[in-house]
């Protein structure tokens, strides 16, 4: 299992885009073209370019044959969910089985996602068969590039142990090990993110700071913080070398009450800035918040952050944003980022944060 590249765009359409038989389940349709080829491979590139994980090239291993392609997709509006589209002669060999289970020990072992769904056409009797088989539960309907999908859904604590055990059986860690894009790199790597309740460990932040006196480039700004109500940390050769942290909060979005989830304390490790860390701190957390009944997730952005989360789909705040502070209320001098999660507008008149900053 390898990242999916570019250059995988004419045998990705000779297992997948060319057979009607594995297309015509797909929610995106039927498509015969090496353009439409070249494109579905341009979009798993530039998705493992936005979180750090996406859709792997599945190979056998010892003819290095293209088998066909499964892996994560975190869609906006849904959350993460698991796909798979293997040629027509290599069904029924446990293949989509095998790499699923990969995908999944990944999502839960070292991604530590909350959850991952799975969208399936009425009718699609194989690849249900597959789902249920990783330990997937049935969990409604949604409509999916405007089709009716069956959803199914995977949580850590009922298909995590199944999962790992398949996956280390047959398929190995193979796509565990593909977790960043290092920049050109082969992208292996041992890091584990790691999610827990509360601000997380004084340790883990003086090792993230450094030594250095003002890692957010914030003390200037003589403001109260909040204390993180859950906190995810990235783990590499037994060290931390990045964290976020997030807290739900009812907030006021042109004076209505929003559920929300505000995320901050985003800090890479000098040494570790460059490799992609941040972005896929950043989906995971936002999966979280979703998870966890948000509607919205906000974050008070460095300069130098907002490119990056407006690569991953994130909008700035034209709008006055307002916290507490223990002398009253403050505006933000920061800007405002934020994440829908659940199709709702833009404000266009004010936030009001209802309490600290974070």
């Amino acid at each position: 299992m390898e990242p999916i590249r570019r250059e995988d765009s004419d045998e990705l359409f000779e297992a997948v885009v060319s057979q009607d038989s594995v297309m015509r389940w797909l929610a995106t349709g039927r498509a015969d073209s090496r353009s439409a080829a070249r494109a579905m491979c341009d979009d798993h590139v530039a998705h493992w370019s936005r979180h750090g994980y996406g859709d792997f090239a599945v190979r056998d291993a010892a003819t290095r044959a293209f088998l066909g392609r499964v892996g994560l997709r975190n869609r906006p509006r849904y959350g993460v969910d698991i796909g798979f589209a293997v040629h027509p002669r290599t069904q029924g060999r446990g293949i989509a089985a095998e790499a699923g289970a990969a995908c999944l020990d990944l999502a839960f072992r070292r991604l530590s996602l909350p959850a991952v769904f799975a969208f399936v056409l009425p009718g699609n009797t194989a690849s249900t068969a597959v789902l249920r088989r990783l330990g997937a539960q049935e969990d409604g309907t949604v409509r999916s590039s405007g089709l009716r999908c069956l959803r199914y859904r995977f949580d850590p604590a009922t298909t995590g142990a199944t999962v790992t055990a398949r996956a280390t059986a047959t398929a190995g860690p193979a796509g565990a090990e593909h977790l960043l894009d290092d920049g050109g790199n082969d992208g292996r790597t041992d890091l584990q993110l790691i999610h827990a309740q509360g601000p997380g460990s004084p340790d883990d932040r003086a090792a993230l700071h450094d030594g250095l006196p003002d890692p957010f480039g914030v003390d200037g700004l003589g403001l109260v913080w909040a204390d993180r109500q859950h906190t995810l940390t990235a783990v590499s050769g037994g060290r931390p070398v990045a964290s976020a942290g997030w807290l739900l909060r009812d907030m006021a979005f042109d004076g209505s009450r929003r559920r929300t989830a505000g995320l901050g304390g985003v800090l890479v490790h000098p040494a570790q800035r460059g490799r992609g860390i941040a972005r896929t701190l950043i989906s995971v957390a936002v999966e979280h918040a979703r998870a966890a009944g948000a509607e919205t997730m906000v974050l008070l952005c460095r300069p130098e952050l907002v490119p990056l989360c407006t690569r991953l789909g994130w909008s700035r705040l034209a709008v006055p944003v307002t916290f507490q502070q223990p002398d009253g209320v403050r505006t933000s001098p920061l800007t405002t980022m934020v994440f829908d999660l659940t199709g709702l507008p833009l404000p266009t008149v004010s936030v009001d944060l209802r309490g600290l900053p974070f």
